[in-house]
């Protein structure tokens, strides 16, 4: 049976967008290494409302590191200290007995904080809406193999496409930056052929919203690969910007 652990939480509390907020430390005693850290924070809350005290807001979905809804800083990293894992995919038998954990909100001007942990992430539904689709009408699904697509190709875009838009390789970038997301959202597109008919006013329009949003440029620190649960690579924003200024000469 595995040892407990007593964990200290400093949190920290924002009742609502425009509130003061502050850090809050709490205890939690006898919790079992194998919790996830959002099971850790679901005891806390049980604790505070038994208390009549409000709850700590934070976002989760499927807690299997799939949807990409979660996203803190613990401990000042984007989702936590293991890499290639979301929030829910942090163990507290990755942390030491007795041991204080800070989490707060990301950090951005483009991501307001709502309360608590919660975040305002619309703005990368915007930058979608922009123009992150395909809009041919194809009638019925195709057969999978009647648009030949070469192997490397296809796990290229692959590899762009398991982005789930956490948020995380903004919070990490010191110009907190969106460029890591929308980069793979436009190579996912951009490398196969159903994704050519829009492929210039894709990248200008995605482009276009991401400034209008507020996101800083990207400046190659190279913190948001660091921090990405799926590790997309930073190489996506080098042929974002070559499909942006081919799709600049094309006008």
């Amino acid at each position: 049976m595995s040892k407990k652990m007593t964990l200290h939480l400093r949190i920290w509390r924002q009742p609502g967008p425009n509130a003061p907020g502050k850090f809050v430390t709490y205890t939690i005693r006898d919790v079992s290494p194998d919790m996830s850290l959002l099971e850790l924070l679901d005891v806390l809350n049980e604790e505070l409302i038994k208390k009549g005290e409000p709850p700590v807001e934070f976002d989760s979905d499927c807690r299997e590191g799939i949807c990409g809804t979660c996203g803190f800083l613990v401990n000042g990293v984007a989702h936590g200290p293991k890499r290639g894992r979301t929030a829910c995919q942090q163990y507290l038998r990755d942390f030491k007995d007795g041991e204080t954990i800070t989490l707060e909100p990301f950090r951005a001007k483009a991501f307001p904080v709502i309360k608590d942990l919660v975040v305002d992430r619309s703005a990368f539904d915007r930058i979608m809406a922009a123009g992150g689709y395909i809009s041919v009408n194809t009638g019925s699904a195709p057969d999978a193999n009647s648009i030949p697509i070469p192997k490397e190709i296809a796990e290229q875009a692959f590899d762009a496409a398991v982005c789930i838009g956490c948020g995380a390789c903004v919070a990490a970038c010191p110009n907190a930056s969106a460029s890591l997301f929308v980069s793979a959202k436009i190579a996912h597109l951009a490398l196969l052929p159903q994704g050519q008919p829009e492929r210039v006013r894709r990248v200008l329009r995605m482009v276009e919203q991401m400034d209008k949003e507020g996101f800083g440029d990207c400046s190659n620190h190279g913190e948001c690969e660091a921090v990405c649960p799926k590790n997309i690579s930073i190489k996506h924003i080098a042929l974002m910007r070559r499909e942006y200024l081919r799709a600049l000469w094309s006008l």
